[in-house]
């Protein structure tokens, strides 16, 4: 007799790991689902945004680094980051 219960709690422990992994499979299915139907949160609404034209960098002469245009300072034929680098 205790062999047949033995067996029974065994046959029930197992059908009872092979629902709960299969109902965890579907749960990160939906979840997944669901994810991929919700829009973008930080996205505009409408049409998408269109971005500004990117500003033309140059290297300074002296130091090598990169600045935009903007900021540029001329001297002697050079491009120079500030006033004190087109000085040296």
């Amino acid at each position: 007799m205790t062999r047949v219960l033995f067996w029974l709690a065994l046959v029930f422990l197992v059908l009872f790991a092979i629902r709960s992994k299969i109902r965890g499979m579907q749960q990160r299915a939906r979840a997944q689902q669901q994810q991929q139907q919700q829009p973008n949160p930080f996205a505009p609404p409408g049409r998408p945004r269109e971005l500004p034209d990117a500003e033309l960098m140059l290297c300074c002469a002296h130091c090598g680094v990169y600045y935009p245009a903007s900021e540029n300072v001329q001297a002697k034929g050079h491009d120079y980051c500030s006033h004190a680098h087109a000085t040296v």
